[in-house]
């Protein structure tokens, strides 16, 4: 397993759409193996194969008690109860700002075998399975961000207060 580049806001990766996975081999489970030891080395609870320049529709996530890695997800259902709690993202190390989210969320997915998944997350697992989702479809945590606290987000971006973590030894991301 080696660890890989995470991308940072202001990598124009970060903003696409990731594409369906269609082969299911050892290629595909080397880099799930790869964005789960990236991320647990980042101390993350998630991270999306386009924060490491793939644009496939695949992340990896871990709460205390499970971890997974997800391909090809949909939402199937999310509660109308919102949960608010402090939220961060690895491709902005450092920030961390109250975003609303569903309480509850279900998504349909595939495993890295291609077999059928059936997951559902209350509280942070919700929040996870979403934040994540969002990276496959381009969208940020910090277009979640009330107003006021976006603004303060790209304030602090403009003045460089993120978080630069040197590259990994190892080397880049595989090409997508």
């Amino acid at each position: 397993m080696g660890l890989l580049n995470i991308r940072i806001f202001g990598d124009p990766i970060l903003r696409e759409r990731a594409s369906e996975v269609t082969v299911f081999d050892d290629a595909l489970r080397r880099l799930a193996d790869d964005l789960l030891a990236t991320m647990r080395d980042a101390a993350g609870a998630g991270l999306a194969a386009t924060q490491v320049g793939v644009l496939k529709r695949l992340f990896t996530w871990e709460t205390p008690d499970a971890h997974g890695a997800v391909v090809n997800p949909d939402v199937v259902e999310v509660s109308e109860e919102i949960q608010e709690g402090e939220e961060g993202c690895l491709s902005f190390p450092g920030l961390f700002f109250p975003t609303k989210r569903p309480l509850r969320a279900r998504l349909s997915a595939v495993d890295v075998h291609g077999d059928r998944l059936s997951l559902e997350g209350e509280g942070l697992r919700a929040r996870i399975f979403l934040h994540e989702l969002d990276h496959l479809n381009g969208i940020l945590f910090i277009d979640h961000l009330a107003r006021h606290d976006r603004k303060e987000a790209m304030r602090r971006i403009r003045a460089g207060e993120l978080e630069h973590p040197p590259p990994p030894d190892d080397h880049d991301a595989p090409a997508a």
